[in-house]
């Protein structure tokens, strides 16, 4: 799994069955994750994040479309829409940098409602 799209869907996958064994796999210690709720660096910053986010995503009347996946060179786009039972995402980006079989760069970006 060393190339940029292999590591790139085994991610979008693992996420979407929100295992966390599988989606941190994709990440080393040098990793760094940049979102609107801050900067994750390393494994265990990192799986803290991904924890809160499967906290959410995994209730019930939770749905996530991708829209459009894009690989060029070393890097991935993700472009997606989803809701959850607490928030609509409406607009939401991540982009990756995926140089030598993981995920060293991370940002995302996105339209987030709270509902209610």
């Amino acid at each position: 799994m060393s190339d940029t799209r292999s590591v790139f869907e085994h991610h979008v996958d693992a996420f979407g069955e929100q295992d966390l064994e599988e989606t941190m796999a994709d990440y080393t210690d040098e990793s760094v994750v940049v979102t609107n709720a801050g900067t994750f660096r390393g494994l265990d910053e990192i799986e803290e994040l991904f924890t809160g986010l499967f906290a959410e995503f995994s209730q019930e009347h939770t749905s996530v479309t991708v829209d459009e996946m894009i690989v060029e060179g070393e890097f991935g786009y993700l472009l997606w829409h989803g809701e959850t039972p607490d928030n609509v995402y409406d607009f939401c980006t991540d982009t990756f940098h995926i140089p030598d079989g993981t995920i060293q760069f991370q940002t995302y970006a996105g339209k987030t409602e709270p509902k209610g």
